[in-house]
């Protein structure tokens, strides 16, 4: 397929760029992938979708202050966004200056702080930054949270609640997943009592996450490499859902990520991984057969995986239908539940071939 077959034409007042009042305001579009059909909903009627016995899996990374202003020793001016904390004192970092920054060289954030660069990595530099305090702590007391290029605007006051899920804990990202920003507690609390269980993985959402494809086909495009984790206590319960016949549910892409990404060798598998998978049509799943999302980019990754969730063709007319309907879209906008095209491949149960 072609980069191309994955467009869209979206006004721009579609873009949502500020987040609603409450979060669990939004609309809520329905996609029934084996039916054909989708209708339009609230995001408040999710409970009435769900059973008890069904699984909720979310992300639980955290947001961090990514985003820093600085300049080179030879006063350059230079903005950086981390893309990855590697240990206490370096991180992996996109930079945008005049010139390329060179190993050895120092530069100084915020007026208060300084890195070094120790090498490079494709795109990205392998920042040391000074030791007296983490790179979190750094970041936490002089970093901008990095708010996607298409809300076109500073971050305020308001994002650095908003732009964060209430169940966040593993600091890491540098994008929110987004598709639990229409959680909040008291829609927790009724899932809970239509007994619908919940577990988390952790997928701290990289930089390359709004990184367009520029290949014509989709099939030379590579993805970059995101790390998860997957607790025993996740593999325990997807591996009770499936057996009591139950529906496990990801929220959002990155959940599906890290779950899929978890059982390529055929089971769920729990730890630590590294994940560069490109889900498109034609994919069939393993774990996942149910996905709340939100409305992603024209040509984006994102939308050739709910493509391929949802089915191709059903998820144009579903995506034609909300810009009609003027759903609001993207990060700060409305959400999906998507049932999966296909039955899931198997239901292995965890930690078997």
């Amino acid at each position: 397929m072609k980069t191309s077959d994955f467009d869209y034409e979206l006004p721009d007042e579609l873009i949502a760029r500020y987040p609603l009042s409450e979060r669990s305001a939004s609309r809520l579009l329905h996609v029934d992938g084996p039916a054909g059909t989708f209708e339009d909903g609230m995001f408040a009627d999710l409970p009435g979708f769900f059973r008890p016995g069904d699984l909720l899996v979310f992300n639980d990374t955290r947001v961090i202050k990514a985003r820093l202003f600085g300049e080179k020793a030879t006063g350059g001016r230079i903005e950086a966004l981390v893309e990855r904390v590697l240990s206490d004192h370096e991180a992996l970092v996109f930079i945008r200056a005049s010139k390329a920054p060179k190993p050895g060289m120092k530069l100084k954030f915020a007026e208060a702080f300084e890195a070094e660069v120790v090498g490079r990595q494709d795109d990205l530099y392998r920042l040391s930054f000074d030791a007296s305090r983490t790179v979190l702590d750094w970041l936490d007391l002089y970093g901008a949270l990095p708010l996607p290029p298409y809300i076109d605007r500073p971050a305020e006051a308001d994002d650095d609640a908003r732009y964060q899920t209430v169940y966040a804990r593993e600091p890491g990202a540098v994008a929110a997943p987004t598709a639990g920003l229409h959680f909040d507690e008291a829609m927790l609390a009724r899932l809970r009592e239509v007994g619908v269980a919940t577990a988390f993985v952790t997928l701290h959402v990289g930089a390359g996450t709004f990184q367009p494809v520029r290949v014509e086909h989709i099939a030379e495009h590579r993805m970059h490499s995101e790390c998860y984790v997957i607790p025993e206590a996740t593999l325990d319960a997807v591996a009770r859902t499936q057996a009591a016949g139950g529906r496990v549910c990801a929220v959002g892409t990155t959940s599906l990520r890290a779950l899929e990404s978890a059982a390529q060798t055929g089971a769920l598998q729990a730890g630590f991984g590294e994940t560069d998978i490109f889900i498109t049509p034609g994919y069939r799943f393993r774990i996942v057969e149910r996905l709340v999302t939100n409305f992603h980019l024209p040509k984006s990754t994102l939308l050739m995986l709910v493509s391929a969730f949802g089915g191709y063709e059903l998820m144009r007319r579903a995506y034609a239908h909300a810009v009609t309907e003027r759903y609001r879209f993207f990060s700060y906008g409305d959400a999906m539940l998507i049932e999966n095209a296909v039955s899931v491949q198997t239901n292995v149960p965890s930690g078997t071939l």
